[in-house]
């Protein structure tokens, strides 16, 4: 990946990897925005996109998303705090075919437009494509996660336990439906780290150096 020119770097995590803590702080690194699936989320439900809508959009400004954030008044930043759901809240059914392929219309067109770091579960294939792709897998072992799940959301270490595997579950059924992989398959990924006795800020080191 050549950071000097437009790029995309995605990172898929898992939970209690601190994987989001990483994608934020080296967007900051970087300089550029960062974005995961629930901002996505939140623009597709607070507006009402849908991919069709953006298929519009995009036939009458070619720079349809930076249009689109400053009609809709969406600063720098906005992707840090815009739209954070709960630890474990996701819907136990499977996103809709129709909702998937707006995510990826909207992660598409900002990439298309500004260089940045993206978080979620099929962004790795979403630009599997892009010439100047970065694929990134933030994992660590079940005794960190939920070491580290207890921490941040106050539960016991079986309530730790029974959200993990929750999510993972939810996770990996979803990439099977829309990508026809697994989160899990490191073929899909430039470069997998261990969260395991390692800071927030150490990832971002070990990144930056693989960046160069």
């Amino acid at each position: 990946m050549n950071k000097n020119e437009k790029f995309v770097i995605t990172i898929n995590r898992e939970l209690g990897s601190g994987g989001r803590t990483v994608g934020r702080k080296l967007a900051e690194r970087l300089g550029v925005e960062y974005y995961d699936k629930a901002v996505v989320k939140g623009l597709q439900e607070k507006y009402h996109l849908s991919a069709e809508q953006i298929e519009k959009l995009k036939g009458e400004k070619q720079n349809w998303w930076t249009e689109f954030k400053r009609v809709m008044q969406l600063g720098p930043g906005m992707s840090a705090n815009y739209y954070l759901p709960k630890i474990g809240d996701e819907p136990d059914l499977l996103d809709s075919r129709d909702v998937y392929e707006t995510e990826k219309e909207i992660l598409n067109g900002i990439a298309a437009e500004e260089s940045c770091v993206i978080a979620g579960r099929t962004g790795f294939h979403v630009f599997r494509n892009h010439p100047n792709h970065l694929s990134i897998l933030i994992q660590a072992s079940t005794e960190f996660r939920i070491a580290r799940t207890m921490r941040k959301e106050n539960v016991s270490e079986k309530e730790a336990l029974k959200i993990i595997e929750k999510v993972d579950k939810m996770r990996e059924n979803y990439v099977n439906e829309f990508t026809h992989t697994s989160r899990y398959d490191t073929r899909n990924y430039q470069l997998v780290i261990t969260a395991d006795g390692k800071t927030e800020d150490e990832i971002v080191d070990l990144i930056m150096m693989y960046i160069g």
